[in-house]
């Protein structure tokens, strides 16, 4: 029965929808120029949408500004915010001095370990 209602459509070829009652997004221009070569780069967004402040150029590859009113947007520079280290994470909740503690006290158990014959690298049985 499906292979004779399927008879003759291409399937996936052609879309089964029509566009009635499709309302489409108002849309703008907004146009990027390369800083190095001067290309133009023309893309449609949402009339809502905010548009990037830059864009790669589809000619070269560089960075291609926003123009508004003709004039190239500036672009701000944020100090970008710098990876922190698990050393700079434990300094932010123990102080040195309780870190050096800890060490010592750690190490002291360690080498009490050792002294008494036990691997210290194996856990103790119950």
């Amino acid at each position: 029965m499906a292979d004779r209602s399927l008879r003759g459509i291409r399937l996936g070829a052609q879309s089964l929808q029509s566009e009635e009652g499709v309302v489409f997004m108002e849309r703008r221009e907004t146009i990027y120029t390369c800083e190095t070569c001067g290309h133009v780069t023309t893309l449609m967004f949402a009339a809502d949408a905010e548009p990037p402040t830059t864009w790669e150029c589809r000619n070269c590859g560089a960075e291609a500004r926003l123009q508004i009113d003709g004039k190239s947007v500036v672009v701000e520079e944020n100090a970008e915010k710098v990876a922190r280290s698990h050393w700079d994470m434990l300094l932010e909740r123990r102080t040195r001095d309780e870190l050096e503690e800890l060490l010592e006290e750690r190490l002291a158990y360690i080498r009490d370990r050792r002294g008494a014959g036990e691997d210290p690298t194996r856990a103790k049985s119950a």
